[in-house]
C-alpha cells in the first residue's frame, strides 16, 4: 500500500511539473506568437486596403515578385518548401530556420499589396512554426519538446490570423499525420492557441464569423443533396492539389529562371483579372466568400479562383492555400445551392468546410472550423459533408510532406506521403 502510494504521488508530482513547464513555455509561444501574428494581420488590412482603393498597383505585380525572388536569394533560401518544412520539422526530418519568419512575413505582405492570390494562414503556419523553433532553441528543449513547441507555434498563429482557437488548437495536432494525433502536444497547443486569440482580440483583430441565412429541417433529401455537393467538393480538392503541384513542376522544369517564371505569372495574372473585369480573385478573397454566405456569387468565380491561386503561389510568390481552398468550396457551393434548389448559404457553408477537409486532411479540424465559423444550427449536414469529402479526396492533400499514416479505407498501417 506504501508503495503504492508513493508511486502514485511520484505521478502527480511529475505530472505537476508538466503541467507547469507547458504551462509556461505555450504562454509565452501564445504572447510572442500572437504578437507577431496580430502584427502581420494588421498589415495585411492594411495592404489589402490599401490596394482596393489603389487599383492601379497591381500592374506592379511583376516588380513584385522580382523583389520576393531577389529577397530568398539575398539570404541564401532558395529552395523554400513553406508549409513543408514545418511539417519536416515535426517528423524531425529537417529544421526551420529561423530566417523563414521575416523572410514569409515580408513576401507575404508584398504578394498581398500588388495583388498576388492567395491566403494568409499558410503563411502564418510558417511564421509562428518558425518563431516557435527559435523558442525553443533559446529555451534549451530537446528534439521532442521542440516538435511540440513547433507546434505551439503554428496553433498559435493560426489562431490569432483567424480567430479560430479550437481549430487551430487541433490542426497542428491533425495535420501532421493522417490517422493519428500528437496528443503530448494537446495541451500546450490548446494553451497557445487560446492566449494568442485573446491577445490578438485585444489588439482589435476581428475573428471571422458568418451566419447562415437559411438551413432546411433534417430531411433524407436535403442530405442527399449535401452528399452530391460534399462528393463534387472531394472533385475540386483533388483538382485544386494537383492543379498546385503539376503547375509548380512544369514552371520548374520549362522556365527554370525564377525571376523569368514569376514575371511571367504575373503578366498572366494581370491580363487574366483584366479579361475578367474585376479584382474579386486577387487577394486571399474573405469578401467574396461572405458574399457567398448571402447567396450572391459569379456561376465560375471557383474556377477562376482556382487558376490565380496556381499561378502566384507556384510562380513564386508567397502566402497560403487554406483560405483560398474556402473561397473554391464556399463558390462552388452557392453555385450548386442554386442548381439543386437547396440553400445556397448552406451549401457556400459546406462547399467551404468540405473542400478545406479534402485538401488538408483533417476532418477533427474541419468540424471545429465549421463550429466557430457557422455556429452549431447546421452542423448536421457539415458532418455529412466532411465525412464524405474526407472519404472521397483520397491521399491527395496540399502538403507533400504530410504522411498518411493509417489507410482513409481500412483498419490499416500504410504510412505513406500524400500524392505530389
Amino acid at each position: 500500500m506504501r508503495e503504492q502510494l508513493k508511486y502514485y504521488y511520484s505521478r502527480i508530482s511529475s505530472n505537476l511539473i508538466l503541467f507547469f513547464k507547458w504551462l509556461a513555455i505555450s504562454s509565452i509561444v501564445g504572447v510572442v506568437v500572437g504578437a507577431v501574428s496580430s502584427l502581420f494581420a494588421f498589415c495585411m488590412n492594411f495592404v489589402t486596403g490599401y490596394r482596393m482603393n489603389h487599383p492601379f498597383i497591381i500592374y506592379f505585380l511583376p516588380l513584385a515578385g522580382c523583389f520576393i525572388v531577389f529577397l530568398y536569394a539575398v539570404f541564401k533560401y532558395k529552395n523554400d518548401k513553406g508549409t513543408n518544412l514545418v511539417l519536416s520539422t515535426i517528423h524531425a526530418e529537417a529544421e526551420i530556420p529561423f530566417k523563414m519568419a521575416p523572410l514569409i512575413f515580408i513576401s507575404t505582405i508584398t504578394t498581398h499589396l500588388f495583388g498576388g492570390s492567395a491566403g494568409r494562414e499558410g503563411a502564418a503556419l510558417q511564421l509562428g512554426g518558425s518563431i516557435g523553433n527559435q523558442l525553443g532553441r533559446w529555451l534549451r528543449l530537446d528534439e521532442h519538446d521542440t516538435r511540440v513547441i513547433v507546434m505551439c507555434g503554428m496553433s498559435a498563429a493560426f489562431s490569432a490570423v483567424f480567430g479560430t482557437p479550437m481549430a487551430a488548437a487541433i490542426f497542428s495536432l491533425e495535420v501532421v499525420s493522417v490517422g493519428i494525433m500528437y496528443y503530448a502536444a494537446l495541451m500546450p497547443c490548446v494553451f497557445s492557441s487560446i492566449i494568442a486569440s485573446m491577445f490578438s482580440a485585444k489588439m482589435g483583430i476581428d475573428a471571422e464569423n458568418f451566419k447562415i441565412m437559411q438551413i432546411p429541417s433534417l430531411h433524407i433529401v436535403p442530405c442527399l443533396k449535401i452528399i452530391l455537393l460534399a462528393m463534387f467538393c472531394a472533385l475540386l480538392s483533388v483538382l485544386f492539389c494537383m492543379m498546385l503541384h503539376n503547375t509548380g513542376d512544369l514552371f520548374r522544369k520549362y522556365i527554370k529562371n525564377p525571376y523569368i517564371r514569376i514575371i511571367f505569372a504575373s503578366c498572366l495574372i494581370l491580363i487574366i483579372t483584366k479579361l475578367l473585369g474585376t479584382t474579386d480573385y486577387l487577394g486571399a478573397g474573405i469578401p467574396v466568400i461572405d458574399e457567398t454566405i448571402h447567396t450572391h456569387v459569379k456561376p465560375l468565380a471557383f474556377f477562376w479562383k482556382m487558376i490565380l491561386t496556381t499561378l502566384t503561389l507556384e510562380a513564386g510568390f508567397k502566402g497560403g492555400e487554406i483560405v483560398p481552398s474556402f473561397f473554391i468550396g464556399a463558390a462552388f457551393g452557392c453555385v450548386f445551392g442554386t442548381i439543386m434548389g437547396i440553400s445556397p448559404s448552406l451549401c457556400a457553408a459546406t462547399g467551404m468546410i468540405a473542400v478545406f477537409c479534402g485538401v488538408t486532411n483533417c476532418p477533427i479540424t474541419s468540424m471545429f472550423i465549421s463550429f466557430e465559423l457557422f455556429g452549431f444550427e447546421g452542423v448536421p449536414y457539415f458532418l455529412i459533408a466532411i465525412s464524405v469529402s474526407y472519404l472521397m479526396s483520397g491521399y491527395y492533400g496540399l502538403y507533400s510532406d504530410q504522411t498518411i499514416v493509417y489507410s482513409k479505407y481500412k483498419t490499416k498501417f500504410v504510412n505513406r506521403k500524400t500524392h505530389d
